[in-house]
């Protein structure tokens, strides 16, 4: 190879490795002015509501929305009764709890119907969508609330949902996690966006750790930062999730997730999408991406809301292991809806929804780990030989670092203060110093965690996750 050859080659290569971190550098700067206007936004939001609040009269309303809570359950004997009574404290009158065995292999049922005195029934339950067989149903009552069992044939979370709904009796159900607690009001605070608009046809609520918190009543009776460092930087990650890009999309109708741990539907429109799709492991977003397809290809009117004030706490992983596991389960499920409700992208039909919201769970949530691992590596490799300026390029990532790190504190600060909690000055300083390695360390962990769940996601199982369960302290 000659010498104009080899030059050439060599001014290819330099092009290209320059190509590629011009482009790095911008997807980040794109990212980090989303996070911003995200942030702001939903502080403001919070910050709006709070005052309202103090100016409104919060009498109860004469008539209120029959609910029914689903929890679906597998081997969930550690948090299932404390989880349960936490729903019998809830500030509403007309609902009842529907709790979904799906196939558990421990004492989850029997510690249920010791727990509420729940006897067998022969009841028929009407399949209006798809589900596995049921195998028992027990029946009890504690006070005003009704408590029903079903008992069934393992067919994972999405299956165990849609027996939860054909056996509910009320118009609108809430699926929460067994290892959830909803705070006194969430239930009121989830059902006032259908109360104010009957459109609404979904409401997802705030969800967020409740590692290091116990609850009295149905209210938080110690709040602290986790003690250990894995569920302690989920704290931040969560209040910045909730906080930001959910409430920025709520004000276009865009939102195209809430979560399974806590999440309002209407039964009847549900029921007419076909219930959860029990071929993803991604069930809480797909569901909710059909709505919006649905809804739009039938002409209904609909709006899909999210209720910052309506929060269930739950159990997060605390181990690196298990947090791998479900993130790599989540990046999967994100994948398998992408591809699924792939028309939607950039279509006119589906509005802001398609251009906007498609886009960013495309961009910033799909192929985010890939984009950012490579980056990085084309990165380091034209820093490497001489091509891009290095000192820039490091201060570049230690501002973009810092940036993130103070948009988890303006959440988590923001979610404190709003809900009038209590917060010591070590677990504010655990914050401060825990941010700046969450966006960054644990940031960069997890990323090449979920790329393997891309390349590999056929490989993994769509069953129940395997999560370590710690006990809830409910009183």
């Amino acid at each position: 190879m000659d010498v104009n050859t080899t030059l050439a080659a060599s001014a290819i290569v330099q092009e290209i490795l320059w190509a590629a971190g011009v482009f790095f550098l911008v997807y980040l700067i794109g990212y980090s002015t989303f996070q911003f206007l995200a942030v702001a936004t939903g502080a403001s939001e919070l910050y709006r509501r709070r005052r309202e609040a103090r100016y409104r009269n919060r009498t109860e309303l004469d008539c209120q929305v029959p609910v029914s809570i689903l929890v679906p359950a597998h081997n969930e004997g550690v948090t299932i009764v404390s989880s349960v009574r936490s729903l019998l404290s809830l500030d509403y009158s007309l609902f009842e709890v529907v709790v979904v065995d799906d196939g558990s292999t421990d004492d989850t049922s029997q510690r249920l119907i010791e727990a509420f005195n729940l006897h067998a029934i022969d009841r028929p339950i009407r399949r209006q969508v798809p589900c596995r067989e049921a195998e028992a149903v027990y029946f009890g009552r504690s006070g005003r609330v009704s408590i029903m069992l079903v008992r069934k044939v393992n067919g994972g979370k999405a299956d165990a949902l849609n027996m939860g709904i054909n056996a509910a009796q009320f118009p609108y159900f809430i699926c929460i996690d067994a290892d959830s607690v909803l705070q006194r009001d969430s239930l009121t605070e989830i059902v006032a966006p259908v109360i104010e608009d009957d459109s609404v046809v979904a409401v997802g609520g705030l969800v967020r750790p409740s590692n290091g918190v116990s609850f009295k009543d149905g209210q938080i009776g110690r709040y602290s930062m986790p003690r250990k460092v894995i569920p302690a930087m989920q704290v931040l990650e969560y209040d910045r999730s909730f906080l930001s890009a959910r409430i920025l999309f709520d004000q276009f109708n865009g939102n195209l997730i809430i979560s399974g741990a806590f999440g309002l539907f209407r039964k009847d429109l549900v029921i007419a999408a076909g219930g959860y799709d029990v071929d993803t492991v991604g069930e809480d977003m797909e569901i909710v991406t059909r709505l919006h397809v649905f809804c739009r290809v039938n002409g209904i009117d609909y709006k899909i809301r999210y209720a910052p004030d309506a929060i269930c706490w739950t159990q997060v992983p605390e181990t690196l292991g298990d947090l791998v596991r479900q993130r790599r389960r989540w990046q999967r499920g994100l994948l398998e809806c992408m591809v699924k409700h792939a028309r939607i992208c950039c279509n006119p039909r589906f509005g802001l929804v398609g251009s906007i919201s498609y886009l960013y769970f495309l961009v910033y949530e799909l192929l985010s780990p890939v984009i950012e691992i490579t980056g990085l590596a084309i990165t380091a490799l034209a820093a490497l030989f001489g091509y891009i300026n290095l000192p820039f390029i490091l201060m570049f990532l230690a501002i973009y670092a810092i940036f993130g790190a103070v948009m988890s504190l303006t959440a988590f600060a923001s979610r404190v203060q709003t809900r009038d909690l209590s917060i010591s000055a070590a677990d504010m300083f655990r914050a401060l110093y825990l941010s700046v390695f969450e966006v960054t360390v644990l940031r960069l962990f997890m990323s090449f965690a979920r790329m393997t769940a891309l390349f590999g996601y056929r490989r993994l199982t769509g069953g129940w996750e395997s999560l370590k369960r710690s006990s809830i302290e409910v009183e």
